[in-house]
């Protein structure tokens, strides 16, 4: 995704104006909720987890800004799709993930970090670290939804230990149920 916005720590804190994102919005973008069980509030679906791929990736970087840096290599980056019980695309994610530590937390790889987690009681601290707003052609013809998308990146931690990196991109088919998700960058 090529961002056209970004917010960091202090936007993370204390949200966004209204006037530029709704507050429903907000609260899928900076709640420290589970978006796979949002999602499945909001669309009344159950929502399956479909894993496009999972590579190890060694200790590269991977193009991610420097918050890989702190998961440990070498690294395994899991990609998937959130979709509907009926196959819409709702968002898409990537995961990082020590190589070493991936089998202990994600049992069963078809399900959703969510799922996995909380069916092991692991306790975990979702820490938000980054919203964007940006482009992906892409991502338009996957999603079947015109962009720009709503994205974060957020660490979770276990154990005073960062356990994984994780950046998800909601589709704006997400509209339906959530309302505009356009954010006004034309301030005047």
């Amino acid at each position: 995704m090529d961002p056209v916005w970004e917010g960091g720590e202090s936007v993370i804190k204390q949200g966004l104006p209204r006037d530029q994102v709704s507050p429903i919005w907000q609260l899928l973008l900076i709640g420290d909720g589970s978006p796979t069980r949002h999602l499945q509030l909001l669309t009344g679906e159950a929502i399956k987890v479909e894993v496009i791929d999972m590579s190890s990736i060694g200790m590269d970087s991977d193009n991610v800004p420097h918050l890989i840096n702190e998961i440990s290599g070498p690294r395994l980056r899991r990609q998937v799709w959130l979709k509907t019980d009926s196959g819409q695309r709702l968002a898409y994610a990537t995961s990082w993930w020590e190589k070493n530590k991936v089998d202990e937390y994600l049992k069963n790889k078809d399900a959703s970090i969510w799922e996995s987690l909380t069916s092991s009681r692991i306790e975990l601290y979702r820490d938000i670290r980054c919203v964007q707003y940006g482009n992906s052609p892409v991502l338009e013809t996957a999603f079947g939804q015109p962009g720009p998308f709503w994205a974060r990146y957020y660490m979770f931690w276990h154990g005073g230990q960062p356990l994984t990196l994780i950046h998800e991109v909601f589709s704006t088919y997400l509209e339906k149920y959530l309302g505009k998700s356009r954010l006004k960058l034309d301030r005047a």
